[in-house]
């Protein structure tokens, strides 16, 4: 009776209650702790492609700049009736002529470089691609549709900021003051913002003068430091003289920054507009005005695209501000207003870029795709699969049907599972070093990569394919043997089908995750600049994984939008394989 009664305290006295608190407690903090991990993982992976997606999108269309032109035998420099005079035409110049004819009031080295920088390098090889196709074009005025240049391209899809209009609370008032300046007044600050942002950097630089002239004060203090121990008469008077100049350059810095500073704090000042300010743009009678000097009620601006009509009484403007100062963008004022008049014009469109899937590689963004890159990474995963496959399964099959359980046999299998976790850019130096050094495979050719990616695989292929034979139960072979099957016999008709299912499977995960390898193919010098689109496994090719890495290293802007996007598509290939090994385990799948 006492042992019962100590036995009913234990389990549902008051210790008992706490234990128990303290075991839900335990399973829900380890429940929290489980949810918010898979929180935290999912945020992040969401982040990661949301970043990849955002900066994908932009490669997804490109732009064209449709001119009218006349296609002049005389100044393509061709004969009409000869097709390799019509293949020799100077077609580059050609449209770098017509493009200045269009736009004929932009002079100078530096604005013809900006219009020449609207469309791309290639434009000049459609064009000869058109007339090759088609010479009766010469002698006719066309519609010819240039690609647009990087930059120009990334400023149409609004990656470069977005000229904004601005309201106006009162009318403005504009006045020639030269040939190629106009004064443009307001009665009230209706240039604030802008003007508040030069003195914003007045202010800044007003700050830098300070420092510096601090600087010159600590180099005074110190040159009279050693004009005081000097050795040397000579020594003492360089001293004191280089502290002397210090100590002009300190009050002329000084002096310099009070000046900034009382000009940024002055509400009726007229300053200067810098590359480092928000543009201010006017559209004036069809043209474009540029505000060099700002107040904040006044603005002086020069002509960058000359006005349909120089009557400025009754004037038909706007005012537009873009907020990305010129420093931080790629493309200039000048070619924000070019760009913006051609698409008042309907000169401008966009259009899917399937130019990204179907071309191969190019130094300008514009011209990139990943065609070839896609067509490398096909015939390296088709020389790895032809290697590693057979063998890996045969090495599976030997392993577990036919070797002797003995020291040698636990020697190689010890090495597989190590094999299987070496770095892939071991494999690489093993190329390097056998296949291209001493066997003299071609390099940069799919099949160098196809073979150090199937000794990268063959560790992941023998593990999943001695599981899936494994997973074949006994029976099967016993029922085999009894009906007279040989050994070979029953493990390539009975045991060998019945494991396909989970073979294919550590196949395809094995190949999956030689499609993403970059250091093992970058070392056996796959990382090369190949434009043309290889035809067989000895051509020289890239693989997809490599061209991320390769367009991820170049300084161009638009190259971010097409790593994005190759990324995207690598992952398209990854998710699929993956897909179809789990298909194939779910289709083929048998439970014992």
């Amino acid at each position: 009776m006492v042992a019962m009664n100590e036995l009913s305290a234990l389990h549902g006295g008051e210790a008992s209650r706490r234990r128990l608190r303290k075991r839900r407690a335990a399973e829900f903090r380890l429940k929290a702790y489980g949810i918010a991990a898979i929180v935290i993982a999912g945020l992040a992976l969401v982040t990661l492609m949301s970043s990849v997606v955002g900066n994908a999108r932009y490669a997804l269309s490109e732009s064209y700049i449709t001119l009218p032109m006349t296609i002049s035998a005389e100044e393509l420099n061709v004969d009409p009736t000869d097709p390799e005079s019509i293949r020799r035409g100077d077609y580059e110049r050609f449209v770098r002529d017509q493009v200045r004819a269009e736009f004929d009031y932009v002079s100078g080295r530096t604005p013809r470089r900006e219009l020449a920088d609207l469309y791309s390098n290639a434009a000049g090889f459609d064009l000869r691609d058109m007339v090759i196709a088609d010479p009766s074009l010469i002698g006719q005025t066309i519609d010819v549709r240039m690609l647009a240049s990087d930059v120009a391209d990334l400023y149409i899809k609004g990656d470069y900021g977005t000229l904004a209009e601005t309201e106006l609370s009162t009318p403005l008032t504009f006045t020639s003051t030269g040939e190629d300046t106009v004064l443009v007044e307001a009665t009230e600050p209706v240039f604030q913002n802008v003007f508040q942002d030069v003195q914003r950097d007045l202010l800044l630089l007003a700050e830098r003068r300070e420092r510096e002239a601090g600087r010159q004060e600590a180099g005074r203090v110190e040159f009279l430091r050693r004009a005081d121990v000097a050795e040397t008469v000579e020594a003492r008077d360089a001293a004191i003289a280089e502290a002397a100049n210090r100590e002009v350059a300190r009050d002329a810095l000084q002096a310099e920054a009070d000046d900034l500073r009382a000009r940024s704090t002055d509400a009726n000042g007229f300053e200067a507009v810098s590359d480092d300010n928000e543009s201010l743009l006017f559209r004036l009678n069809g043209g474009w005005l540029k505000a060099t000097s700002v107040g904040a009620d006044v603005v002086e601006a020069e002509i960058i695209v000359p006005l349909d009509d120089t009557n400025l009484t009754n004037p038909d403007y706007s005012m537009l501000v873009q907020p990305l100062p010129e420093s931080a963008r790629k493309v200039s004022d000048n070619q924000v207003a070019w760009i913006e008049e051609l698409r008042s014009e309907g000169a401008v469109d966009q259009v899917f870029n399937w130019r990204f899937f179907t071309a191969g590689d190019s130094r300008d963004a514009e011209r990139a795709g990943i065609w070839g890159a896609a067509v490398g990474s096909f015939w390296t995963m088709m020389v790895t699969f032809v290697l590693a496959f057979p063998i890996g399964t045969l090495a599976a099959i030997y392993l577990e049907e036919f070797a002797p359980r003995n020291r040698f046999t636990d020697f190689v299998e010890v090495n597989i599972n190590n094999l299987a976790a070496v770095p892939s850019i071991v494999f690489g130096l093993l190329g390097l070093a056998v296949f291209l050094g001493f066997f003299g495979v071609p390099r940069s050719a799919p099949i160098a990569g196809g073979i150090v990616l199937a000794l990268m695989t063959l560790p992941t292929i023998i593990i999943a394919s001695r599981a899936a034979i494994r997973a074949v139960p006994p029976s099967i072979r016993d029922a085999a043997l009894g009906l007279g099957a040989s050994k070979l016999q029953t493990s390539f008709h009975h045991v060998l089908p019945l494991a396909m299912p989970g073979i294919l499977t550590g196949t395809i995960i094995g190949m999956a995750q030689a499609l993403g390898e970059t250091a093992p193919l970058i070392l056996i010098g796959m990382v090369a600049f190949i434009v043309d689109v290889p035809t067989s496994v000895t051509d020289p090719a890239t693989v997809l994984p490599v061209q991320v890495f390769r367009w991820s290293d170049f300084p161009e802007r638009a190259f971010e939008a097409r790593t994005a996007a190759a990324i995207c598509v690598l992952l398209v290939f990854l998710v699929l394989m993956n897909a179809f090994a789990v298909f194939l385990r779910k289709r083929f799948e048998r439970r014992w």
